[in-house]
């Protein structure tokens, strides 16, 4: 499938890199990297501060762990890859000269001549929009990066961008990504979709699993589970958090399958949905997450989940 207007050509799951490097040591981000391409998977997702939160982290280890990888299986080729710049502490806003150096810093440590998928990370106010699709323009021209995104933006930022874009001749943006899942839909389907709908952008899901309470490992009453997202997971178990976590449980039994798929599954039918993005520490996890390649819900399971996590 391709992300929104643009010619990149992608599987039906993005591979999130946050835990490389953080959650998942170099060798077991090796074994997920390798089981996600045998599965056909070629979209990977990162960013320069990735994990500059761990003690002695600054920022890039899970670039540096993707890109030894590439350079190890020699399929950087085969590969999509996607980065972001201006949430690293130092290199944290959108001006001209905080992109052009993020880029430069990326595709080192990337190991790699040119980024797929650039995006701003956390929209920045005090830059103007102008200044900051200048510099990303400026990077597509220079054959350094093919196509930009916006990540952490509001509605009337993004529409804002896509209009100086258009009036000024520079690289739109082509995909939004935002978090969105079936526990968190009210902020998303309420203030972006209907831009992303009307602007004709794709939406790329973060948060996808909700730090793993879609995966169904947090239940009232349930064991405590050691995650470093486990708090803000089980915050899902108010509202309608136990409604949610029961149709996924009956979709998946209907399916033989993991909640986790379902849960991709139905976000991928959504209407601005291009591929949603999902993030494993380990192989285990990861094949939770592939039998949603092949899973497609009936209109009465998309409308089961629908009305369990509807919030208006």
């Amino acid at each position: 499938m391709k992300i929104g207007d643009s010619d990149l050509e992608v599987s039906p799951l993005c591979l999130g890199g946050n835990a490389f490097g953080w959650t998942a040591d170099e060798d077991t981000s090796f074994a997920v990297l390798d089981a996600y391409a045998e599965a056909g998977g070629n979209f990977i997702d990162t960013a320069d501060m990735y994990s500059h939160w761990i003690p002695g982290g600054s920022g890039g280890e899970s670039e540096r762990i993707i890109g030894r990888w590439m350079k190890a299986r020699g399929n950087r080729d085969q590969m999509v890859i996607a980065t972001k710049v201006g949430a690293l502490p130092g290199l944290d806003d959108l001006a001209a000269r905080t992109i052009r150096r993020g880029a430069e810093d990326s595709l080192r440590r990337l190991g790699i001549d040119h980024i797929d998928l650039y995006y701003a990370h956390v929209d920045d106010p005090s830059t103007p929009l102008a200044e900051t699709l200048g510099a990303f323009d400026a990077l597509v021209r220079a054959g350094l990066v093919r196509h930009i995104a916006a990540s952490n933006i509001t509605a009337d930022r993004l529409s804002a961008a896509l209009e100086i874009s258009a009036r000024e001749g520079l690289a739109p943006y082509v995909a939004l990504q935002a978090e969105y899942n079936l526990v968190q839909r009210e902020g998303y389907e309420r203030d972006l979709a209907p831009t992303v709908a009307r602007t004709g952008l794709a939406c790329l899901p973060y948060v996808a699993l909700a730090r793993g309470f879609l995966t169904g490992k947090y239940r009232p009453g349930g064991p405590q589970v050691d995650s470093p997202r486990a708090d803000r997971a089980r915050a899902h178990l108010e509202g309608n958090g136990p409604a949610v976590l029961a149709a996924l449980d009956e979709v998946a039994a209907a399916h033989q399958t993991s909640m986790a798929a379902v849960s991709l599954a139905w976000l991928a039918a959504q209407p601005t949905v291009a591929t949603p993005l999902a993030g494993a520490r380990n192989p285990d996890q990861l094949a939770d997450l592939l039998p949603f390649l092949t899973l497609r819900l009936t209109t009465d399971e998309v409308a089961l989940l629908d009305k369990a996590s509807a919030w208006a």
